[in-house]
């Protein structure tokens, strides 16, 4: 009998339901999406012009004015017209010279190529799906594998870059770009995790865990980094396009607009632009436990900060050699590098007008791990825009007559 009632009461709401086109896989869509794509189509526009701008300045540089340089350049025919020369060939001599610091340089280009790798594996899986943002753990577990077997990649880098400074010792440059980054992240880390402890949280990681992380950076990283430096090394050198002259140019006193310090400032806007809409989401997603799960979104957000980056720089790079001034190493790391610096501002203001941290011990571990993010975003970008100038800089020098 009672059977009988259950089904004469179940059959009307039975009727109420309807077959759903929604897929299984994607129910749960609802919950975990961030149901803001204006939002996100608008950030894509924003930084698509960003990257149009910039494209059609390195277009008239590549194209007209650079064509027309090199054009007149090859066609010096006097030994008078080929003393008159005059813009970025002028400095054809220097331009090649090595750095200042150039074993530092080396060791954050290497960290940079690691911190790249990572990056863009990381996308790649997190979009075809196998890594889940509900799983937060799994997530950041795959992004420290990611990063130990990118040392392999960190090491070539940085020896290759080593050997065309002319450097010999490949274990001190290995040794440098296997510790120098991770020390200081795991030296900011330790501190933040003590203060954890202090307050005698559950969310502090436990003793295994730390002792996971260093056998990861000293058993597997620091192993493949020199691995990678020895094959970096074995390779031949990579020749300069042209002949470095043994005294060094002197550099004319530039106009204000090209000092390095506004340089490097103004440079670092552009690509913080083409980023930080989406960067909102990112931090809602960290920091009021929230779920981020356009991947696709923000997998092209990335590609768009990695040509800002390049673009950018050789813009820059190719107004600083036509003032003669032809120290553009670490100014082309620093350039697209100090967007990072516009990272740590914005994290700043959305600290104090989106959250509600009033305890000091909270407010310190919000700082030391977006002080964290920022330099390796600053490693990251910097990486990027070196790589640019480096091409463009090689491209051109080899393109023009040089006796």
């Amino acid at each position: 009998m009672e059977f009988v009632f259950s089904i004469i009461f179940l059959l009307p709401a039975a009727a109420l339901f309807q077959e759903s086109e929604v897929k299984w896989a994607s129910r749960w869509d609802a919950y975990l999406l961030m149901n803001d794509n204006q939002i996100h189509w608008f950030s894509i526009v924003n930084s698509l012009m960003i990257v149009l701008f910039l494209s059609g300045m390195v277009a008239m540089i590549m194209l007209r004015t650079l064509y027309r340089d090199i054009s007149r350049y090859n066609e010096l025919e006097t030994q008078e017209e080929a003393q008159e020369e005059t813009g970025w060939k002028l400095v054809h001599g220097d331009v090649f010279r090595i750095p200042t610091n150039s074993d530092l340089l080396c060791v954050y280009v290497g960290t940079g190529v690691q911190c790249l790798g990572m990056v863009f594996v990381t996308m790649i899986f997190a979009m075809l799906g196998f890594l889940s943002p509900s799983n937060r753990g799994g997530l950041m577990t795959a992004m420290l594998l990611l990063w130990v077997f990118m040392g392999l990649f960190a090491g070539y880098a940085s020896s290759r870059l080593y050997k065309m400074f002319k450097g010999t010792e490949w274990k001190r440059i290995a040794f440098r770009t296997a510790f120098l980054f991770p020390a200081v992240v795991s030296a900011i880390f330790f501190v933040l995790n003590a203060l954890i402890w202090g307050q005698k949280s559950s969310g502090a990681v436990p003793f295994g865990t730390m002792f996971a992380l260093i056998f990861l950076w000293f058993g597997i990283s620091v192993p493949l980094v020199f691995v990678g430096a020895y094959l970096g090394f074995k390779k031949p050198a990579v020749d300069d396009p042209v002949k470095t002259n043994k005294i060094p140019r002197q550099i004319p006193e530039q106009a204000w607009y090209m000092n390095p310090v506004f340089s490097i400032l103004i440079g670092g806007i552009l690509p913080f632009g083409a980023v930080f809409i989406e960067l909102f989401f990112i931090l809602t997603s960290i920091w009021l436990n929230q779920f981020y799960y356009i991947f696709g979104f923000l997998f092209l957000v990335f590609v768009i900060l990695i040509v800002t980056c390049a673009e950018i720089t050789v813009v820059l790079c190719y107004f600083q050699l036509c003032s003669e001034d032809y120290l553009w190493w670490w100014r082309s790391y620093l350039t697209s590098g100090s967007s990072a610096l516009y990272l740590f501002l914005y994290a700043t203001f959305y600290f104090f007008t989106k959250l509600q941290i009033t305890k000091l011990v909270s407010a310190m571990l919000y700082f030391g791990y977006m002080l964290i993010a920022s330099y390796a975003f600053f490693v990251l970008t910097g990486t990027i825009g070196f790589y640019a100038c480096l091409w463009f800089t090689r491209l051109i020098y080899s393109s023009v007559k040089i006796d």
